[in-house]
C-alpha cells in the first residue's frame, strides 16, 4: 500500500506523533530568545506558549481524558529537545508533564478539580507544579505549611521555596500539615490566582534563570475541602485521595516509586539536551576557528577531534541510559525503576563533564557573553538543584547492592 503526503499530516498522525512533528519548530523559536530570558531573567511566555500550541504540554494527559497518553519514553524524548532549544522551559514543561503523568497514574486530583485543569489546558498554557521545599526544610521532616480548618475548607499559610514556574502556574499542588491535635500531612491544590497567595521573587541563580524558581508565600489562603488530597489519617482512619487509576490492575511497583522514576529520568532528558546543543555550539566552532598559526580549522587537529569524541562518548553512554531505562519504567519493570536514581547522576555528571570540557577546549571564546556555551555551562551546573544529593543516590545504592550479595 502506497503512503500519500496527506497519510502523513499531522492530523492523519496519532496525536504523541503529531505533538513529536512540531519539536523542531518549537526548539528553533526558544533557541531564539533563550539568551534574551536569560540575561534579563525573565520568564518565557512565548515559549511556553509555542509548546503548548504544539501539544507537547499535555502530552502525557492519559486517554481516558482525552490526551494522548504520553509515555515516559515520548516524555524524555521531548525534553530532551526542549532542552537543546532552553533548559528553563524544559524544565518548567517538565514539571507540567510529571503531573500530569502522575494523574494518569493514581487518579489523584478530584474529577471535578482536574477536568477544570485540562479545560484550562485547551484554552492556554496552564502549568502546573508540586511546592513541596521550605526555608531551612530538612529532609523527612513534616512541612512547616500549616493547613487550618476553616468551614467546610481549609486556609494554608506558610513559605515554599524554589517553586519552578512560580510567576506563571495555574495550579499548585502543596504539601502541608494539618493543625488538628493529631497532624495531617497531605496535599492542597491552590488555584495560581488565589487571594492571599504572593509570589517573592527570589531566583537569582547562576543558571536556569528564566524557569522564575521563585518563593511562594500563603497566607490564609483558602482551599476547598474537595481540593484536600491524600491527606494521611490518624492511626485506623481512612485515606482520602490517591486510589489507583480506574480499570488499573494492582501495581508490582508503588506509585510513589513510579513517581520518582519518571522525575529522575525526565530531569536527566534535560541536563543531556543542554550538554548537546553545547557540542554543537563546539562543533561549529572547530571548524570554523583557525588560529593566526595554522592553515587549518582546529578541527583538524587529532587532539580536539579526540576531546570531541570524549565528547560524544559521554553523552551517548547518558542517551543510552536514559532512553533504556524509559520504556521498561513504562513496563513498570522493577529493576529498571530502581536504577533511576543513579541514572540521574551519572547522566547529569556526564552533561557537565560534557560542557565543562567544551568550554576547557574553546577557551576565552567559550567564556564569553557574546556565545551560548557559558550559558549551557550555567543552565548545566543548575540542574543539579533538581538532582537528590550525590551521598543519598550513592549511600541507597550501595545498600541494595550489599542486600543483593547478601542472598543465598
Amino acid at each position: 500500500m502506497t503512503t500519500t503526503a496527506a497519510d502523513q499530516s499531522p492530523a492523519a498522525q496519532s496525536p504523541v506523533a503529531a505533538a513529536l512533528a512540531g519539536l523542531p519548530r518549537v526548539v528553533d523559536l526558544l533557541a531564539a530568545r533563550a539568551e534574551e530570558h536569560d540575561r534579563d531573567a525573565t520568564f518565557p511566555y512565548q515559549g511556553i506558549e509555542a509548546v503548548h500550541e504544539a501539544g507537547l504540554l499535555t502530552l502525557t494527559v492519559d486517554r481516558r481524558y482525552g490526551g494522548p497518553g504520553g509515555t515516559l519514553a515520548d516524555t524524555v524524548r521531548v525534553l530532551a529537545q526542549l532542552g537543546r532549544g532552553d533548559a528553563s522551559v524544559a524544565v518548567v514543561t517538565a514539571f507540567t508533564l510529571l503531573q500530569h503523568a502522575e494523574q494518569a497514574r493514581v487518579a489523584g486530583w478530584p474529577t471535578a478539580g482536574y477536568r477544570r485543569l485540562l479545560n484550562e489546558s485547551r484554552r492556554g498554557p496552564a502549568l502546573v507544579n508540586t511546592l513541596r521545599v521550605e526555608p531551612g526544610g530538612r529532609t523527612g521532616a513534616p512541612p512547616a505549611t500549616i493547613a487550618r480548618r476553616d468551614g467546610d475548607g481549609w486556609l494554608l499559610s506558610g513559605r515554599k521555596t524554589y517553586c519552578t514556574g512560580a510567576e506563571a502556574l495555574a495550579w499548585m499542588a502543596v504539601t502541608a500539615r494539618t493543625d488538628e491535635p493529631v497532624p495531617r500531612i497531605g496535599t492542597f491544590l491552590v488555584r495560581g490566582e488565589s487571594e492571599g497567595l504572593e509570589i517573592d521573587p527570589t531566583w537569582d541563580q547562576l543558571g536556569l534563570r528564566a524557569s522564575a524558581s521563585h518563593d511562594v508565600v500563603l497566607e490564609e489562603v483558602h482551599v476547598p475541602a474537595e481540593l484536600a488530597l491524600g491527606l494521611t489519617p490518624p492511626k485506623g482512619g481512612t485515606v482520602k485521595g490517591g486510589a489507583a487509576a480506574p480499570g488499573a490492575a494492582a501495581e508490582a511497583v508503588p506509585a510513589a516509586e513510579l513517581g520518582r522514576a519518571w522525575h529522575d529520568l525526565a530531569l536527566s532528558a534535560v541536563a543531556v539536551g543542554v550538554a548537546r546543543s553545547a557540542q554543537d555550539w563546539l562543533v561549529r566552532f572547530l571548524h570554523q576557528r583557525t588560529p593566526a598559526n595554522l592553515t587549518e580549522p582546529l578541527g583538524s587537529l587529532p587532539r580536539y577531534r579526540s576531546a570531541l569524541g570524549e565528547i560524544e562518548a559521554q553523552l551517548i553512554g547518558a542517551e543510552e541510559l536514559v532512553h533504556g531505562l524509559a520504556p521498561r519504567v513504562d513496563r513498570a519493570e522493577p529493576d529498571a525503576v530502581a536504577r533511576t536514581g543513579p541514572a540521574h547522576l551519572m547522566a547529569s555528571r556526564a552533561a557537565i563533564s560534557a560542557v565543562q570540557q567544551a568550554v576547557s577546549l574553546t577557551g576565552n571564546p567559550g567564556l564569553s557573553r557574546r556565545h551560548p556555551l557559558e550559558r549551557y555551562l550555567r543552565d548545566v551546573l543548575s540542574s543539579r538543584v533538581h538532582l537528590a544529593p550525590d551521598e543519598a543516590v550513592l549511600e541507597a545504592a550501595g545498600r541494595a547492592a550489599l542486600e543483593r550479595g547478601a542472598r543465598p
